[in-house]
């Protein structure tokens, strides 16, 4: 059985009906665990009656029968009522605790909802606790890391949520500059948000203006530079990231230029050249960022381009110690002197 995604358990919570006695959120991305939680909270009772109805608890003061004996109570002038386990990962020995509510869970109080949120990992599908779902109407909830090419489309589809429209470039700095996990990445998005106000689209000049990137000294500006061989400019970015290690890690640009030379390797050798073709060869999601691989292919044989493959993994093998004991911007330097050179 396929087990309910996030915008399903989130739009069950806001119409209130048909709402499961039991829900298990586990996972190592916090940032929908977290959300869900926040929905049950603000939708499931009204303000009026959570005193009586609503009741929160930690993991790491938490006593398990007390916990139970709370859920298993009827509640007080109203429907139902909410119990919720936060931070359930934080408890002594977890998963051993969590396997305790297991004969809760097979039977549990029709009139309350009891929410456990347990982070930073998924419990073992053998476990008491998830077997006792079985009997019942439990929903399972699992949180999983978001890949790095799936990143994008969760920035786009948070920004659309937000009613904001975001850039393809904008994004692609977001997803190389800041990452995830998503709580991080949506924080500056959220930032972003309140600095635009009325105005309903996310560039790329506001990344640069308000999360802390230069203009002109980035790597989206350096793989510019090296797609066509311009030395000099790439020097002088090269410069200013040795000056401003904390921002511009050597192991991200590193990656960068790699993911560079592996889409206009595959560029050389697609048969269609046309736009389209490209877009779907090497994984591009807009015209923009078919621009730096078009560039390339005047500039590098598709022999140039499996070499400077090569230089990059080279490079990721020094930078770690292995038979080099250079600063590992020299070693960048040196990279991309092999690049232009070979």
């Amino acid at each position: 059985m396929a087990l309910p995604g996030f915008r399903e358990i989130l739009a069950s919570i806001k119409k209130g009906n048909d709402l499961s006695p039991v829900y298990i959120l586990m996972g190592e991305e916090t940032f929908y665990i977290d959300r869900i939680v926040e929905a049950f909270e603000n939708h499931v009772i009204p303000e009026s009656d959570k005193d009586f109805n609503q009741t929160i608890f930690y993991g790491n003061d938490s006593d398990i029968d007390f916990i139970v004996s709370t859920c298993q109570q009827f509640p007080v002038m109203a429907d139902r009522k909410l119990v919720i386990l936060k931070e359930a990962q934080t408890m002594h020995q977890a998963k051993s605790q969590l396997e305790k509510f297991a004969p809760y869970v097979s039977r549990p109080n029709p009139t309350t909802i009891f929410v456990i949120a347990y982070k930073g990992d998924n419990l073992n599908a053998t476990s008491k606790l998830l077997k006792a779902t079985n009997s019942s109407k439990a929903i399972i909830f699992k949180s999983e890391p978001v890949k790095e090419w799936q990143l994008a489309a969760h920035i786009k589809d948070y920004c659309n949520s937000l009613g904001f429209a975001i850039e393809e470039k904008a994004t692609a700095m977001l997803c190389d500059y800041i990452g995830g996990p998503l709580s991080k990445v949506f924080g500056e998005v959220n930032k972003l948000a309140m600095i635009k106000g009325g105005e309903k689209k996310i560039t790329a000049l506001d990344i640069e203006n308000h999360i802390g990137i230069s203009k002109d000294y980035n790597n989206f500006e350096l793989i510019k530079a090296v797609s066509c061989k311009n030395y000099p400019q790439t020097m002088k970015i090269l410069k200013y990231f040795e000056k401003n290690p904390k921002t511009n890690p050597t192991v991200v640009t590193n990656s960068m230029i790699f993911s560079f030379f592996q889409k206009l390797s595959i560029a050389h050798y697609l048969p269609d050249k046309s736009e389209k073709a490209m877009m779907e060869g090497v994984g591009a999601r807009s015209s923009w960022q078919l621009k730096d691989v078009k560039e390339g292919l005047r500039y590098y044989n598709p022999r140039q381009s499996v070499n400077a493959i090569h230089y990059c993994r080279e490079f990721d093998t020094k930078s770690k110690g292995v038979e080099s004991y250079q600063n590992e911007y020299d070693l960048l330097r040196e990279l991309i002197f092999k690049i232009f050179t070979n």
